[in-house]
This record gives C-alpha cells, sequence and structure tokens, in this order.
C-alpha cells in the first residue's frame, strides 16, 4: 500500500508530482497574489474600497477540482485521536476501524461496566447524554473522523479528545465533573495512524488544495497548510492501522513536532514568512 502524506512532497508519486509541476508556475502565480492582496488590502497597506480578486482564481479552482479526481485514487494518512483501553487497542488492531453508532457506544459501555470501572447506572446516564440522544444524531452515527495533519498532542482543540474516554460521542456533553473524573481514569491517551482511501472519505478536493499547498511551498509560495478534518462511512479493515501511538511513548510526545520524520507545522511562523517580520 502507497501512502501519500499531503504534507509532504516527498511521498507524492511520480504521476502527482508531473501534474503539479506542469501547473507550478500558475500555483505560484495564484498564491503570490494572494499574498499581495493580504498585505495590501487585508492589512490595510493600501486598502481599497472593494477586495481585489485574485486573477489566477478561475484556472487555479479548475486545477485543483481536476486534480481532486486524481486524488480520490490515492491513500493518504490521517490521524485521530482518542482514549482507549488496551483491549480496545488490540481490537482496533485486529478488526481495524468500526463506524461510531448508539449499538457500538452501548457495546463500549458494556465492556466497561464489565471490566469494572464504571456502574451500571453511570453507564446508563453517559449514554443518555451522548451526542446521539440529541440534534447532533445525524452527523455523527456511522461515521468515524480523522485530521489530515498530525497535531501536537498538546493542542488544546485535541486535549478533549484524549482526556477522556469514549471519544466525543460519550464525553461531548458531560459536565459533571465527578463523571468526567471517572473517564479520567479509564484507558489511555491515544493517537491511531491510518491509511485511508481518499475517494472512502469523500475528500479529493480537499487533498487536492493540501498537496497544492505543500508542492507550491517547496517551490517558494506561502501558502496556508490546507489541513482539513476527514471522515469514512464505511469501516477500515485491520491492515489500515499504521499505527496506535499511546502517552509516554516517545513517538506520542512528538506527534506534530517532529514525528513523522519530516513534518514541520508551517502554520507555526507563517505571519512573519507573510510579512516579511521577524
Amino acid at each position: 500500500m502507497t501512502v501519500v502524506d499531503v504534507w509532504n512532497a516527498d511521498t507524492f508519486d511520480s504521476r502527482l508530482i508531473q501534474g503539479l509541476g506542469a501547473n507550478a508556475d500558475l500555483m505560484l502565480s495564484y498564491f503570490e497574489s494572494e499574498r499581495c492582496v493580504f498585505l495590501d488590502h487585508d492589512l490595510g497597506r493600501n486598502r481599497s474600497l472593494v477586495r481585489p480578486g485574485n486573477p489566477h482564481a478561475q484556472n487555479f479552482v479548475q486545477f485543483a477540482e481536476a486534480l481532486a479526481r486524481t486524488m480520490e485514487q490515492r491513500t493518504i494518512r490521517a490521524w485521530h485521536y482518542t482514549r482507549l483501553t488496551d483491549v480496545e487497542v488490540e481490537t482496533l488492531r485486529c478488526d481495524g476501524v468500526h463506524l461510531s453508532t448508539p449499538e457500538s457506544l452501548q457495546r463500549r459501555l458494556a465492556a466497561i461496566v464489565a471490566s469494572g470501572a464504571i456502574t451500571n447506572d453511570l453507564a446508563s446516564d453517559l449514554y443518555s447524554r451522548s451526542p446521539f440522544q440529541s440534534e447532533q444524531r445525524e452527523i455523527r452515527i456511522n461515521r468515524f473522523w480523522m485530521t489530515s495533519h498530525p497535531v501536537d498532542v498538546r493542542d488544546g482543540g485535541v486535549d478533549p479528545l484524549t482526556k477522556y474516554w469514549g471519544g466525543e460521542v460519550a464525553s461531548m456533553f458531560v459536565r459533571d465533573e465527578a463523571m468526567l473524573a471517572r473517564l479520567a481514569l479509564i484507558g489511555r491517551p491515544r493517537v491511531v495512524e491510518l491509511a485511508v482511501p481518499v475517494k472512502l472519505a469523500d475528500a479529493g478536493y480537499s487533498a487536492a488544495r493540501a498537496v497544492i499547498a505543500t508542492f507550491a511551498r517547496s517551490r517558494g509560495a506561502i501558502p496556508d497548510k490546507n489541513a482539513f478534518d476527514l471522515r469514512v462511512t464505511s469501516p477500515l479493515p485491520a491492515a489500515a492501522v499504521l499505527a496506535v501511538h499511546t502517552a509516554g511513548d516517545t513517538a506520542f510526545d512528538l506527534i506534530g513536532r517532529s514525528y513523522p520524520t519530516g513534518y514541520i507545522d508551517v502554520q507555526v511562523g507563517r505571519w512573519n514568512e507573510l510579512t516579511g517580520e521577524d
């Protein structure tokens, strides 16, 4: 299985590099025009009444849309932040990724009750507070969510995902401190590294914009990294699980900083790149 890191041009296959290279001038012109509008209009250095358009926008979007169709033929690396027990990790490695459903949450709660970590009453309370019992049911059911770029495990956005067992479907609406304290004792923080077919995630355009940004940066442009969330609506096999990183492991602590090898969070310091400030 060939896996593309959308943030690392060294992982791009030869056909992808060829297609990007043939449109390098368009990409560089587009991002340079965006930078000029940002400096002159958005920062007010030479503000006009109407925000100027980008003369390369139409051709750029057409290229991105065409590239999206080719990205659907590829598999990318993605990241899932969660808190799991050792048993759940072994199940993941053996059975692959199952989608989030009310039934899967009930099974997980039953297993935690059987382990003695929580009571039946607490499990029932957690289930009743789940997003599956709210207006969010339809956007949560039969999905498994990930992110395209590794995120620092110290980031406040992923902290709730790794701090409390069960993920958002179990703890999102829990405000009771005693309940949260109990969930924080179950399992350990984990980051699951996955190989995800772009077509299964319906993420062709997002993946295209990300690889465009990565390639253009390698040619001297200063684009946003175009990180994106993605989700699958069908299970992933065990072979899709590339690694499960656990708090305390060296790699876990370095995710989003220097792991995986070659990763650089280009958003850090991008303001200085755009403005020329130190």
